[in-house]
């Protein structure tokens, strides 16, 4: 069904998020981030911040959502929205934007945001964006102007869809800045329930298993020590490993490093791995191709070490050490131990 042409479109308003929750029922910290980017929208555009929420117990998230910018919450509520179900969850939405018509709708990109909202996308015959780093409104004509990587990553692109409504996209996790949380701030919750016809012909989810894996969450560190080709192998990377273990950080890699087999994919930042907003990212012996400092170049405080300093990484630095790296850390580790730091960043 085609839901707004270029001849009724003026009758949307509300900028829309669509909250994301964890498999414990916690909030995603990804729904903070789109709300943060939804609130810059909704300001520019004068309208309101709406957040549409999907779970069992999800209710209990609406004064969270608000704190965080949200002007009204739809909360829907059904034991069969305890598990993830792209179908059963994208006929709940095509309904709700239907009836509230809102004029942009962010999902997080996600692997649970990419299987749903290119769904709802075709149903609703509209645009989608997918994983966009930056967005913005068109002072002149009020379009959402969405903006991402392009030809892996080597220019960044700017897309419109403005021809109908909602207009979509998908945000990728830290990128965009979530807002303080306010708790004096007042907003509504409106409960919409799961009717007969969300729920035919879609699959049933029979029982999902949270497997205990160890992944690498580098979206949570805060400080971040890298290593790209010139670490050149896999006992390069435990120099680094122990550089990290003394300042109670993380390993990251770029992509190079992770194809050339010295470290699992999931220490992986940029383009096609991890987006990262560490307070100190440590980059050792990247060059920064665009791919790479596309993951990383929101982090507070760079510190690059390489032996040519034209390199991108270099020059966008807010440190830039020249040297060998094999030479350096180890010296920098030195240092850490004069000073009492042991490992996990604590002094002694």
């Amino acid at each position: 069904m085609k839901l707004l042409n270029e001849h009724d479109r003026e009758s949307c308003r509300n900028v829309w998020i669509i909250s994301e929750f964890l498999p414990d029922g916690e909030l995603h910290a990804v729904s903070f981030e789109l709300l943060g980017a939804a609130r810059t929208l909704a300001e520019e555009l004068g309208c309101e911040v709406w957040a549409a929420a999907l779970g069992r117990d999800v209710s209990k998230a609406a004064p969270q959502l608000i704190s965080r910018g949200a002007d009204k919450v739809i909360a829907v509520e059904d034991g069969r929205l305890e598990y993830f179900n792209d179908e059963f969850e994208c006929n709940i939405l095509e309904r709700l934007v239907c009836k509230y018509r809102p004029e942009i709708l962010l999902g997080a990109a996600t692997s649970r945001g990419r299987a749903l909202i290119p769904r709802l996308a075709g149903k609703l015959y509209c645009g989608l964006t997918a994983d966009c780093t930056g967005l913005s409104i068109d002072k002149e004509t009020g379009v959402l102007l969405q903006t991402r990587p392009a030809f892996g990553g080597n220019i960044m692109a700017t897309i419109q869809s403005g021809g109908f409504r909602p207009q979509m996209a998908t945000v990728r996790p830290k990128v965009m800045k979530a807002l303080e949380a306010d708790p004096i701030r007042t907003g509504e919750i409106i409960y919409e329930a799961v009717t007969e016809k969300d729920g035919e012909k879609i699959k049933e989810i029979i029982k999902a298993v949270t497997e205990a894996q160890s992944n690498v969450n580098l979206s949570d560190a805060n400080i971040i020590v890298s290593g790209g080709r010139a670490v050149k192998g896999p006992e390069g990377f435990r120099l680094l490993e122990e550089l990290a273990s003394r300042l109670g950080g993380a390993v990251g890699a770029s992509r190079a490093a992770v194809d050339s087999g010295w470290i699992a994919y999931p220490h992986q930042v940029g383009q096609t791995g991890q987006t990262v907003q560490a307070d100190l990212y440590i980059a050792c012996g990247i060059s920064g191709q665009i791919q790479h400092l596309i993951g990383m170049q929101s982090c507070k405080t760079i510190v690059a070490i390489d032996k040519d300093d034209s390199t991108p990484m270099m020059q966008m630095a807010d440190i830039a050490i020249k040297g060998d790296l094999f030479e350096i850390i180890p010296k920098i580790i030195e240092e850490l131990d004069k000073n009492g730091i042991n490992k996990g960043g604590n002094k002694q």
